[in-house]
């Protein structure tokens, strides 16, 4: 099994479809799951699911509930979007990855981190810091090639 880092390909439909909304619908909330390297995620990954997703001490099947830290925005031809870091407190678990979703539904999937290896919290937190939302860094950016 892997886990392969990719914004997921049925999340670029669901934005076609105009199923996914970041900024004016604050009904629609957005996930994350941890999961252990045994899990298989990849841009193929479609929803949500507990098959191979941590657990442990301080962490509750589903993850944690994301705050959006900033409404998209655009900056040359890249649109992107930030969500606010995320922590579990007093954990104990590890983690090869996590899996981005939207709550509701089927849980479709947005987005796949790697981790790029197991990381580890033993009674602490357990933090998903995300990158600087700009057109390079941004976790779910959308540009053309």
């Amino acid at each position: 099994m892997a886990i392969t880092q990719a914004m997921c390909t049925s999340f670029k439909v669901a934005l076609l479809d105009g199923e996914m909304d970041f900024s004016s619908d604050t009904s629609q909330v957005f996930k994350i799951a941890l999961y252990t390297s045994a899990a298989d995620l990849s841009a193929a990954t479609t929803v949500y699911s507990v098959t191979n997703e941590v657990s442990g001490t301080g962490y509750t099947a589903g993850g944690n509930t994301l705050t959006i830290a900033a409404n998209p925005a655009s900056s040359g031809t890249t649109a992107f979007l930030d969500f606010a870091d995320t922590t579990w407190t007093d954990a104990t678990i590890t983690a090869r990855g996590a899996l981005i979703y939207k709550v509701g539904g089927t849980n479709p999937a947005v987005a796949v981190l790697d981790f790029g290896a197991d990381k580890t919290s033993t009674a602490g937190d357990f933090q998903v810091q995300f990158p600087t939302a700009d057109a390079t860094n941004a976790i779910v950016r959308i540009a053309t090639p």
